[in-house]
């Protein structure tokens, strides 16, 4: 059983970034702790996957600190940012699987990449990983065209875990799944986290992914943060996104405490 520590794994401070002329954040300020999994919600435009590409060293922002392991991403040398990069994983929207590979070799890419197992050893590895996120043995061979949605995505988290990482990003982990493959693959990474120690942050407009595994949500508008806390708390904030985003639909999951296991 896995609890938030006080350690605190990515912190931004009073970023801003500008895209094309125009602000995106206006002085963005938060933290995730080591062991939670903290929720990235706001409206559309507010920025959520542009601060996953500030804080993992893809788009500098114009000003503040992007920070991770108590590094600041945009200051350290190149060395430096790659070991940062070894430290966490990265599931982006789409899944963005090589089409050319397999499925195997797709998460064989950062072991390649990063260390200096021979190649074998990394393809055996990957079904490891593979396994680790319910995926059977006859998928590593696949092409990613052959899978499902839900399974590109597990392919996906596999890949992002291929380093043993501490800490995920996560874009829209469930958009474009049917429900139950959604629920499913939250089920599955509150059991990963959970007994891995991972740290997640991830972007999602999923209301049941909120009610089932995240410890803490974290609100932008504006271009700044407008809230972070748990689920009541951001309940409780008077902004019309927020109430009509909660009264949108009613979900059919309850909530889950942080520490609950589910297989």
């Amino acid at each position: 059983m896995w609890h938030a520590g006080e350690e605190v794994l990515v912190e931004t401070r009073a970023v801003e970034t500008r895209l094309g002329g125009q602000y995106i954040h206006r002085g963005v300020s938060l933290s995730v702790r080591r062991g939670e999994i903290a929720a990235l919600i706001g409206g559309s435009g507010t920025g959520k996957s542009v601060l996953l590409r500030v804080l993992c060293g893809l788009l500098r922002p114009t000003a503040g600190e992007a920070m991770l392991f108590g590094g600041n991403v945009w200051a350290v040398d190149s060395d430096a940012l790659n070991a940062m990069r070894r430290r966490y994983g990265m599931l982006f929207q789409d899944g963005a699987l090589f089409s050319s590979l397999t499925v195997e070799q797709n998460v064989a890419t950062p072991l390649i990449e990063h260390t200096r197992l021979p190649r074998s050893d990394c393809l055996q590895l990957a079904r490891l990983k593979l396994a680790m996120v319910g995926l059977p043995p006859d998928a590593a061979c696949k092409m990613p065209d052959e899978l499902s949605g839900g399974m590109r995505k597990r392919v996906a988290l596999a890949r992002a875990l291929a380093l043993d990482p501490e800490l995920l990003f996560l874009d829209e982990p469930t958009s474009g799944l049917d429900p139950v493959s959604a629920r499913a693959f939250d089920r599955l990474l509150r059991t990963l986290c959970d007994n891995l120690g991972l740290t997640v942050l991830l972007v999602t407009h999923d209301l049941d992914t909120l009610l089932s595994i995240a410890d803490r949500i974290i609100v932008l508008a504006q271009g700044k943060v407008l809230g972070s806390g748990t689920l009541d708390q951001i309940r409780a904030l008077d902004d019309p996104w927020l109430h009509a985003y909660f009264s949108s639909r009613t979900p059919e999951v309850a909530p889950a405490t942080p520490s609950t296991q589910l297989s």
